[in-house]
């Protein structure tokens, strides 16, 4: 629900207050269809991301830190061209709608002022930013529609912008009680909230029943409905007196909902208020916008992983067949000694013969079936040759098995890896490691490298006030592991992938410290959902990384083990400083 029309006719006039008259100073376009504005007003610098994201479209002032392309998209060079040391005159939301425009004065390249208008169009998998020059003419947009996409309405530089149809509902803006009245008057019973989001632009379902819910205190019709729409009219038009943002939380604490004023339809102890409306906003949409297109760039790392996870699987069970089959190697090189001894008893033509086993200490037989059309001394070499073949095949197949052994270890770390990312640099990380062994091809591209910060892992503090840090990938185990002091503690889940743990701390480490740091090293392993997860744990001096081994993997001694039953519930009470 976050931007419906509702809200978003809120974080207009919020945006229109504290912008307009600002300089823009800098623009960036960290994903597609994604911009931000840096904006100097009112003595201080503010930064206005206008979003497009099917799932996520939004506009608002953040403080978040964004990566960009080595090179900028088309849109972003334009819009650098066109709007630099522009001044906004005016952001406004249109018709009540979820359609959002910033109007700038512009210079164009004579020198001229000249009006540049960006328009955000919040529709769900139809959303789009464009921007269109003073003759209502697209410039640029994030998203192209052709008439194969779309007969009704195109958009394509150079054509003249349509905005999107018109629906057949009332503007919030200038609704009047009589007109509401007369539109609900002809229709059946039913509830008021689903009637007032039917028949009202821009209204979502939690929008509706926050009304009906201020308007009746219940969603049912009203007795006296003409009462009832004078009371929403007039509620509308006080809504820019009402802005309280709030922040809708769940049981879990995850936000769950933004609201521009307290709702009352929802509970009220869950509901965090905010200064403004673009801090809940980024509240709300900051690690939801991230976690999404993490989880859209890592869906084919996923898959290529899982594929060549399914793939070692497959051979290793032929390879296990293979050395189950050569256990018999040994029963080939009896039978063809138990031959050589009892040549003399031998005939060529026989099918089998039970002969003295001369390996067995206590004196037994054995059965040898035997080729008729050679000689005993021929069948003796053919068992030989069956020996030698069989033992040749054990060793090449253990060979095999210990490397798919390692392979596959080696792609169960990358999948837990790439589960623990929270950030693009953490997966970028990944990638390049997955270059590096010839899993992915490296990108050549420079439009697709992105300039990313080094990535940092988890930063816990203890119930006795000692960091504990987390690797989330194998580069990340490297640099804590590596970058500890000698006498601090290093942890690890024995015998399975896992993050490396460092334990802030010198000396007598205490106990409530300790079990944090095993709890966690237990949950970011493969052994999170298992009872009873060996920890090993020694001090850092005794972690060696031998040379030419790859990232994340070290040797230790003079460990101890832990068992620890990691439980979600205790890693939520470690105070998690930095993810």
């Amino acid at each position: 629900m976050p931007m419906d029309g509702l809200t978003a006719g809120f974080a207009a006039r919020e945006l229109n207050e504290t912008l307009t008259g600002g300089r823009i100073d800098k623009i960036t376009q960290p994903e597609r269809d994604t911009v931000v504005l840096v904006i100097r007003a009112g003595g201080a610098n503010h930064r206005l991301i206008l979003c497009a994201s099917p799932n996520n479209a939004r506009c608002h002032l953040t403080m978040g830190t964004y990566s960009n392309p080595l090179e900028p998209p088309a849109l972003c060079m334009l819009m650098r061209k066109q709007l630099t040391g522009a001044r906004i005159t005016e952001i406004r939301q249109v018709g009540g709608d979820r359609v959002i425009h910033v109007d700038m004065d512009a210079v164009n390249e004579l020198g001229d002022h000249v009006l540049r208008r960006l328009v955000l169009e919040i529709m769900g998998r139809h959303s789009n930013l464009l921007l269109l020059d003073e003759q209502d003419r697209i410039l640029e947009a994030t998203r192209h529609v052709n008439p194969e996409m779309s007969r009704v309405r195109q958009i394509q530089p150079g054509m003249t912008y349509l905005p999107p149809p018109a629906q057949d509902k009332l503007d919030p803006g200038t609704l009047t009680g009589e007109e509401l009245y007369n539109r609900l008057n002809a229709l059946p019973a039913e509830r008021f909230s689903r009637a007032l989001g039917d028949h009202i632009t821009g209204l979502s379902r939690a929008s509706a029943e926050e009304l009906a819910c201020r308007v009746l205190r219940g969603g049912e019709w009203p007795e006296d409905l003409k009462d009832a729409c004078m009371r929403v009219a007039d509620l509308l038009h006080r809504l820019p007196e009402m802005a309280d943002a709030r922040v809708l939380f769940g049981e879990g604490g995850e936000a769950e909902d933004v609201f521009p004023f307290p709702y009352l339809s929802r509970r009220t102890d869950m509901q965090r208020p905010c200064k403004t409306l673009s801090e809940a906003l980024e509240i709300y949409y900051g690690s939801r916008d991230i976690r999404e297109r993490l989880n859209q760039r890592s869906a084919s790392m996923i898959k290529m992983l899982k594929g060549q996870l399914d793939r070692c699987q497959r051979k290793l069970a032929i390879q296990m067949e293979e050395l189950s089959s050569a256990e018999r190697m040994e029963e080939f090189r009896r039978m063809g000694e138990a031959i050589n001894a009892n040549l003399y008893q031998l005939k060529k033509g026989m099918t089998e013969a039970t002969l003295t086993d001369w390996n067995d200490p206590d004196g037994g037989t054995i059965t040898v079936p035997l080729d008729i059309k050679l000689t005993p001394g021929q069948n003796a070499q053919k068992y030989f040759k069956k020996y030698q073949k069989a033992r040749s095949a054990r060793e090449i197949a253990a060979q095999q098995r210990d490397k798919t052994l390692a392979e596959i270890d080696y792609l169960e770390t990358m999948l837990l890896d790439v589960d623990k990312c929270v950030g693009e640099s953490e997966l970028e990380e990944i990638r390049q490691e997955l270059v590096r062994t010839g899993y992915m091809k490296k990108t050549t591209s420079r439009k697709q490298q992105r300039q990313l910060p080094q990535s940092k892992p988890y930063r816990y503090l203890s119930g006795d006030g000692i960091e504990i840090l987390v690797g989330k990938n194998a580069s990340q185990n490297d640099r804590i592991t590596l970058g500890a002091k000698p006498e601090e503690m290093w942890l690890h889940a024995k015998d399975m992938p896992g993050s490396h743990v460092i334990i802030c701390a010198e000396g007598e480490i205490p106990q409530t410290t300790m079990k944090q740091a095993a709890l966690l090293a237990a949950w970011f392993s493969k052994g999170q959902r298992s009872s009873m997860v060996p920890i090993d744990y020694t001090l850092k001096k005794y972690v060696k990384k031998p040379s030419g081994a790859a990232p994340g993997k070290v040797i230790y001694t003079h460990q101890k083990t832990a068992y620890m039953t990691p439980e979600e519930e205790e890693i939520k009470r470690i105070r998690l400083v930095e993810a």
